[in-house]
């Protein structure tokens, strides 16, 4: 396992931000760390950069333990913090020059990064300059100038507008081929369309870790209809790959089907087949907004 994480606990004071938090991320595989404000998210990340030491517990990264081997953890690892702190005198190419001066890696490492992250327009700008978007380019380059085995980023997406926002995209899952990816978020929709995994803490616990394909794939499908006209459940049963019928209130109904195909145009079919009318239809499914919120209160 490329990341390895055993117990780890961390408190503030009172507060206890990291309890016993524990899993393993393979190499080549992107996985999504969401949580609510507060869950523990970066306080993790930072534990496993180094740049803050656990109360408790074990990590592996690339191999190294993060407590007896710092600095080797620290040449495996690019990290992009949130609040992404940057030089704003400095160039963007001379800073760059700097990250890979630091890390004593080839000059070459440069006009990769730049390719990479999309900054050859504004490489001979001053950082200050720049607007968010670029400024988040900048500090992910930055992350990847030593071409480091694990990647993990706070939020790395903040800032960017939508075509922005696709380049990074396909860029964290080309990434996420050859390297260990673990970036936090808010958006769902970020993690469904990049994430091999998701990881879902809250209050310093992980409450899940599951494939997204499972979550995606799931083999039973929920529909939620509500008629005009009471009708018998018989007529319903006939429905095709129907599971279950569930009269939940007089006219509405759960239906469950045995199939992953969308079953709301059949469902619509049969409505306009009776003479009926449907006033509610709607698939009710559990998404990963649908999961995080029913996980986290």
């Amino acid at each position: 396992m490329s990341i390895s994480i055993e117990n780890i606990s961390k408190s503030f004071g009172e507060k206890q931000a990291l309890s016993e938090v524990s899993f393993d991320l393979a190499s080549g595989s992107v996985t999504g760390f969401l949580g609510p404000n507060g869950a523990g998210k970066s306080t993790l990340m930072k534990i496993l950069t180094t740049t803050l030491r656990a109360d408790s517990g074990k990590a592996i990264v690339n191999g190294y333990d993060i407590s007896k081997n710092p600095m080797e953890v620290k040449r495996a690892v690019g990290y992009l913090a949130e609040n992404n702190p940057l030089y704003e005198s400095m160039y963007v190419k001379e800073y760059l020059a700097f990250c890979a001066n630091v890390y004593a890696v080839s000059k070459q490492n440069i006009d990769r990064v730049i390719e990479q992250t999309g900054l050859a327009e504004a490489s001979k700008q001053k950082i200050g300059e720049l607007s968010k978007g670029f400024r988040q380019r900048v500090g992910l380059a930055a992350a990847l100038i030593h071409d480091p085995a694990v990647l993990i980023l706070d939020e790395p997406t903040t800032g960017l507008d939508p075509n922005q926002l696709t380049d990074i995209r396909n860029l964290i899952r080309a990434l996420g081929k050859e390297k260990t990816v673990l970036f936090s978020t808010h958006i769902m929709q970020e993690v469904e369309a990049v994430c091999d995994y998701v990881i879902l803490i809250d209050k310093g616990k992980i409450i899940t870790h599951q494939p997204i394909k499972e979550l995606n794939n799931q083999k039973e499908q929920l529909i939620f209809v509500e008629f005009d006209y009471r009708i018998e459940d018989v007529l319903l049963q006939k429905l095709p790959h129907i599971q279950s019928v569930v009269n939940t209130d007089g006219l509405a109904w759960e239906l469950r089907f045995d199939t992953q195909k969308d079953m709301r145009p059949m469902v619509f079919d049969f409505a306009h087949d009776n003479g009926l009318k449907i006033v509610q239809l709607k698939h009710l499914n559990k998404n990963l907004e649908a999961l995080f919120k029913e996980l986290t209160h």
